[in-house]
């Protein structure tokens, strides 16, 4: 007995070492991510169902498809749909909202600490970096789409672990995680070019041009396999959505611009406490914090370059490019963003409190004052980060969640597929603007006015300007192209081009209206073509 106390007592004194300080703090960070992911219960975004359909088709051997045997990618993220297809089969389990939820709890964990250990050698300590950790781990930016069954919290794992491998000199990691980045959101590529750039240049300065080619066969030889798949299959390796949403959303001049800026100067939702004057003062704080740790993390390291500019340059691209900003692409750069304003602050802090201790001989550690500082600043973002959180929704489950994870339009979707399903028949096809919920539902044969899994839908686009209230609006010349069976639009998308149409209205009648106002629509309308207009189905035609 006396043996077995002698053994254990160290044991004992290691864990309670291991539960003190940054690893207890970084401990419980981690599991305060995957609570507030789990906490919110379900609240599903309608692009989601369009991964869930593609893995369900998967799973009951259908194939990679959207509408059986019609091959169109019409999803963004193939590696998130395939993960969700082999954990269903894994699992026994065909609930992917479920399956996407648990998955992302835990990405959502792995980018939490992947932060953290970026932030350990980004700053130098472990506070700032457990302070970024802590702010990411509750953000509604990243919290609202891992609930919402999005590839964010998986996307921003990725890029965080391809930068964790670049700045700890494993050029093997980054290139694995770089290629299963692209494979999960094109868009990663902004970060992922200027990785590369500065491993290639690494490379020519050393004169290690073999190595810059084999890191550069590992990512390829990943990446070959879903090149070959996706243009046998589908035509194309990329996804038919960019190539339609550039052209049939309509958008001012400048609108992603003026979007991301305000995007970048309320990371943590000061405009719903400050006026527009103390909003753009403390934006022009954060740009000054964003210099002083963009100065301390370049001292420190050379190599953390890129993840300095990439918040910027992301900034940059989709300010020119100007497409809509659909609100979870707003979501990967936050997390740079955030480290590079939070090491500022405690660059500041620290660097203030060195020049105090010469200048008086206080005993005061510089240490210390830094860490007082930090921590009224973490408590100020958190407050304003809670703030945007609601305790009770007034719509899904009643339970705490980010006020952005408002899922209103998609709970009307689904008593739209009720509708439809009550009357359908087998065979019918329906037609919608937002596919997700729709389709994911009923099952229908779907026509889609976008363009994601229906080509030529796009033909129809740009569509008369006068046509449009909001950015999107229909054209009657499309929908009679199409001749669905049944057509589910928000009032406000058909108000000026289909429902003034003359030929729809001979063709459609109204079966039901769900009353809605969102985005000052009359209304979500459901149509049933007429009997009179309706072609016989195959299966209907007498031999």
């Amino acid at each position: 007995m006396v043996e077995r106390h002698c053994i254990a007592q160290p044991a004992i004194g290691q864990l309670r070492s291991a539960l003190r300080g940054p690893r207890a703090a970084i401990l419980l960070i981690l599991l305060l991510a995957v609570s507030a992911r789990l906490l919110p219960g379900l609240r599903t975004v309608d692009d989601a169902y369009i991964t869930f359909r593609y893995a369900r088709n998967i799973v009951e051997g259908r194939g990679f498809v959207y509408n059986p045997g019609e091959h169109m990618l019409g999803t963004t993220t193939p590696l998130y749909t395939l993960l969700l297809a082999g954990l269903a089969l894994v699992t026994g389990s065909r609930d992917f909202p479920v399956l996407a939820l648990a998955f992302n709890a835990l990405a959502s964990a792995a980018s939490v600490g992947l932060l953290y250990a970026l932030g350990r050698r980004f700053a130098d300590h472990w506070a700032p970096a457990a302070a970024t950790a802590l702010l990411w781990a509750v953000a509604p930016y990243s919290v609202t789409f891992a609930i919402g069954g999005m590839e964010t919290d998986l996307t921003v794992a990725l890029l965080l672990a391809c930068c964790y491998a670049h700045v700890t000199d494993r050029p093997c990691a980054m290139a694995v995680c770089s290629a299963l980045a692209l494979l999960v959101r094109p868009d990663t590529a902004i970060l992922l070019g200027l990785l590369w750039l500065d491993l290639a240049l690494t490379c020519l300065s050393k004169r290690q041009l073999i190595a810059l080619f084999r890191e550069g066969l590992i990512m390829l030889a990943l990446l070959i396999p879903w090149l070959i798949f996706g243009t046998l299959y589908f035509g194309s390796p990329l996804t038919a959505s960019i190539a339609a949403k550039s052209v049939t959303y309509r958008l001012l001049p400048m609108e992603g611009a003026v979007r991301l800026l305000q995007h970048y100067a309320t990371p943590f939702f000061e405009h719903k406490f400050l006026p527009p004057v103390g909003v753009f003062s403390v934006f022009a704080l954060y740009c000054g914090l964003c210099a002083l740790g963009s100065l301390r993390a370049c001292r420190r390291d050379r190599r953390s370059w890129p993840l300095i500019a990439y918040p910027f340059v992301y900034f940059a691209v989709f300010a020119m490019a100007n497409p809509l900003l659909f609100r979870w692409y707003l979501s990967p750069p936050l997390p740079f963003y955030f480290l590079l304003i939070l090491t500022g602050i405690w660059t500041l802090a620290y660097d203030l409190g060195c020049s105090f201790s010469k200048l008086r001989a206080e005993t005061l550690k510089p240490e210390t004052s830094a860490l007082a500082v930090l921590s009224l600043f973490i408590i100020a973002a958190l407050a304003l980060t809670i703030n945007a959180w609601d305790l009770h929704p007034d719509h899904g489950p009643d339970r705490p969640a980010p006020e952005m994870a408002w899922f209103r339009l998609e709970l009307l979707y689904a008593r739209a597929a009720e509708i439809v399903l009550s009357h359908a028949g087998p065979g019918d096809t329906l037609c919608a603007g937002d596919i997700g919920v729709l389709g994911y539902h009923t099952r229908m044969p779907i026509l889609d006015t976008v363009g994601l899994v229906t080509p030529e839908s796009t033909r129809h686009y740009p569509a008369d300007p006068d046509i449009y209230i909001t950015n999107y609006a229909i054209p009657a010349d499309l929908v009679l192209a199409l001749e669905p069976d049944y057509i589910v639009i928000l009032e406000v998308y058909g108000r000026r081009g289909l429902l003034p149409d003359l030929r729809f209205q001979a063709r459609y009648r109204l079966l039901e209206k769900i009353e809605a106002d969102i985005y000052g629509s009359d209304g979500m309308l459901i149509f049933e073509r007429c009997a009179s207009s309706r072609n016989p189905h195959p299966a209907d035609k007498q031999p």
